[in-house]
């Protein structure tokens, strides 16, 4: 059985990438930073339907990580209903191009067709067609 990544830094304290991993450690995390970059700001309803997959505890708790971790604040209006906002603090916006490159090598070497998902090499010429069309797709 593997060693959750936040007990391995402790081993670890000089290496900035598995520091830097322990942050964005979950499976969701990732996902919410690229949707908080797009959109900015994100009631929890709206990062909900943007995910569609996740439960509402798991969101809260990947939130609420986040946000102990400085990246992602919290904005509660005291209305009926309640309204609460979720945006990326400067700390959490110096990730952007982290993010960003990630989205762009998903787009360039990650094809998923038929329910599977696969990385492609870029120099692979027999997915080369699979991997046009992916970008196709994603373009439009």
């Amino acid at each position: 059985m593997s060693r959750p990544r936040a007990k391995l830094t402790n081993n670890f304290p000089g290496c900035p990438v598995e520091s830097t991993l322990s942050f964005l450690d979950g499976k969701w995390k990732g996902v919410i930073l690229y949707h908080l970059i797009t959109c900015r700001t994100l009631r929890f309803s709206e990062l909900q339907r943007k995910l569609q997959s996740i439960t509402q505890r798991m969101l809260t708790k990947q939130l609420r990580e986040l946000e102990e971790s400085g990246i992602v604040t919290r904005t509660v209006f005291p209305v009926v209903p309640p309204r609460v906002d979720y945006s990326l603090t400067p700390l959490g916006l110096s990730l952007e191009p982290v993010i960003l490159a990630l989205e762009q090598w998903g787009q360039r070497h990650v094809v998923c067709r038929n329910g599977a998902k696969y990385a492609v090499a870029p120099d692979d010429p027999s997915k080369e067609v699979e991997l046009k069309q992916a970008e196709e797709l994603t373009a439009a």
